[in-house]
């Protein structure tokens, strides 16, 4: 069997062969084997702590693996893929083994959908279930074939304002907010500059729904949607609010701030987002907002 190759930076030729693996096993899985950030980080360049593994049998790419180690406390986190004309030869495990390797045996990693072969992966490479990741669904269209929940009107907080995203000026004050609603969330939580840049060069990204709440002129909480064009699926992207302002309603007012738009400015007739299954408070705003699960990620990691 072919050796684990590292590199700190993919080329432009493997970054070219990866995404068609990434592809291949989207369209046969029914979904991507790497997360967004994955997929940023494979063609962003060089970036400190993150690692390329490739796996190559006669040339051919046959496995992929990516390693991010940049939280100063938690374990590095890790995904992998396997082309789908290559499963059951062992090629999950031997990226697997090699991602211990690489990580000094203190891993984090995603099995995105939780499919059975990552289960047994986990199990295989002696990992234990750490995080379960919802995502979640609800209908828009109030005349589609299945008619969405009405939407309550949004009920902002006193002296709370809400507007669009300024490209360049709101930056700085929306990154410093971002990591104070999510300091519990070590993913969504360190962003930086460059990381907002990826996003905002995406060819989703659109200001007009990226929609940030003020009072006194200081930023208190966001809903930033995505839509998936392809698939006609909007998402509640990122929605957080300051520490201060929790508890307000204003978490609530926003998501029906960004679903409204979802609806009746881009007329799409789902919508999705992300969250954890044991933040049972946004799980229990979301089911009231008439949001159901549709598939969950889960995480594995190395006992502590």
């Amino acid at each position: 069997m072919s050796d684990v190759v590292v590199v700190d930076e993919a080329s432009t030729e493997v970054v070219r062969e990866v995404q068609a693996l990434i592809d291949e096993s989207a369209r046969t899985d029914g979904q991507s084997p790497l997360s967004e950030q994955g997929r940023l980080q494979l063609r962003g360049g060089r970036r400190p702590g993150v690692r390329h593994l490739l796996l190559r049998h006669g040339g051919e790419l046959v496995g992929y693996a990516q390693l991010e180690d940049t939280d100063p406390v938690e374990p590095p986190t890790g995904e992998l893929a396997v082309h789908p004309s290559h499963r059951g030869l062992g090629y999950g495990r031997q990226l697997g083994q090699a991602l211990l390797k690489e990580s000094g045996k203190r891993l984090r990693v995603w099995a995105h959908g939780g499919h059975p072969a990552a289960r047994h992966l986990a199990q295989v490479l002696g990992l234990s279930l750490f995080r379960e990741l919802r995502q979640m669904r609800r209908p828009l269209a109030e005349d589609g074939p299945e008619p969405a929940p009405a939407l309550p009107a949004p009920a902002l907080p006193e002296e709370v304002t809400v507007r669009t995203f300024r490209s360049g000026e709101d930056d700085e004050a929306w990154l410093a907010l971002n990591a104070s609603a999510f300091a519990h969330h070590p993913e969504q939580g360190s962003l930086t500059q460059r990381d907002l840049e990826d996003r905002k060069a995406e060819p989703w990204f659109d200001p007009a729904g990226f929609f940030l709440a003020e009072r006194a002129g200081r930023l208190v909480g966001f809903h930033w949607t995505k839509v998936h064009s392809a698939e006609q699926l909007g998402e509640v992207y990122v929605l957080g609010v300051a520490p201060a302002a929790q508890g307000s309603g204003l978490g609530k007012a926003l998501t029906t701030i960004g679903l409204r738009h979802l609806a009746r400015d881009r007329g799409l007739p789902t919508a999705m987002l992300y969250v954890d299954a044991d933040n049972f408070a946004a799980v229990g705003v979301y089911e009231r907002l008439g949001f159901t699960t549709y598939e969950t990620d889960l995480m594995y990691r190395t006992e502590s």
